[in-house]
């Protein structure tokens, strides 16, 4: 059974650049896709796409039923959308943003001031309700965005890495609106850059890299594609490392390796828990003293380096020139 937000085979080109080859995409009712990937990987032309505002070559897309290249109109209505930047009107109150929003949804003016009030309380932007929006920072900007796209409570809602920008408290305050959002029953698909983010807030992820998806499944699927636990040792004598290397390499379960400025050493370890106390004995018997310790689990850092090579947030010239294509196809 097709998801909420469902697509086969999305393919979008700009000149010679393949923004999406063939991407598939399908997320559950009441549930969070997070798309990661770098910039230029292909993820906000996913979102146009899916949002109607972008045409594919070629493919198929579905939200909440509705087709998406066939029945544009009706899907906007069933959408929330907040983009990379915060779509206000800064000579606005935020009041009036909001209720401005509800009106463009033929809202009575009494329900598109309800509402607008009742949005203002829920992210915490009541005391600047009757200020302009130029005056408000960015996490209050971002914050009024998110809450225009939820003027009219959808179903369905796309954020393209929404909190860009914002400074850990305000990108803090931000996840608990949107955990708060799809526990209400909300289909939520979300771009981002930031493994922290798919990490706590996606149920499934799909890894974009070069226009298509790479990888797909749960945070924990995804890392033990990657590997399982990795032993991590800091040698206090770097005269010492050699010899915590060959413990190291003769207890655990793969090759080690070796960060010589922080003499860290680290090592695939299947046997977890028990592994790192028999690494601990070793040592000490042979008087290596260590700084630090500890078993790790792969992060989605290590998924993502694993599958593509590179760092989630690395931004390289071609991915740059990809995202500049698929500004000016925005613009046409």
């Amino acid at each position: 059974m097709s998801g909420a937000i469902h697509a086969e085979g999305l393919v979008k080109t700009f000149g010679d650049v393949r923004a999406l080859d063939g991407v598939d995409i399908d997320v559950p009712e009441g549930s969070v896709l997070g798309l990661l990937g770098p910039n230029g990987a292909g993820k906000t032309t996913a979102v146009r796409v899916l949002t109607t505002l972008l045409q594919p070559d070629s493919g198929h897309a579905e939200v909440a039923g509705v087709n998406v290249l066939t029945r544009p109109n009706e899907v906007r209505r069933l959408i929330g959308l907040s983009g990379q930047f915060a779509a206000v009107d800064e000579y606005l109150t935020g009041r009036e943003n909001l209720q401005m929003v509800g009106q463009l949804y033929q809202l009575s003016s009494r329900d598109a001031k309800r509402r607008a009030g009742e949005l203002l309380e829920r992210f915490n932007l009541a005391d600047a309700a009757d200020r302009t929006a130029k005056t408000y920072s960015g996490g209050m900007r971002r914050r009024l965005d998110l809450a225009a796209a939820l003027v009219v409570s959808p179903p369905v809602m796309f954020m393209d890495e929404p909190t860009t920008g914002l400074d850990p408290r305000n990108r803090q305050q931000l996840w608990e609106v949107i955990q708060e959002l799809v526990a209400g029953g909300t289909t939520l698909l979300l771009t981002t850059q930031y493994l922290e983010e798919a990490d706590h807030l996606a149920d499934t992820i799909a890894v974009v890299d070069h226009g298509k998806v790479i990888a797909r499944g749960t945070s924990d699927e995804l890392k033990t594609q990657t590997g399982g636990d990795v032993v991590e040792v800091v040698v206090h004598d770097r005269e010492h490392i050699e010899r915590a290397e060959e413990v190291l390499r003769r207890l655990g379960d793969g090759e080690t390796s070796l960060v010589t400025h922080t003499r860290k050493l680290s090592v695939p370890a299947a046997g977890g828990a028990k592994l790192l106390a028999e690494v601990i004995r070793e040592l000490d018997g042979r008087g290596i003293e260590i700084d630090d310790i500890g078993l790790r689990r792969p992060t989605l850092d290590d998924v993502f380096i694993s599958l593509t090579g590179h760092a989630a947030e690395e931004e390289a010239n071609g991915r740059g020139r990809k995202a500049n294509e698929e500004n000016k196809g925005e613009q046409q």
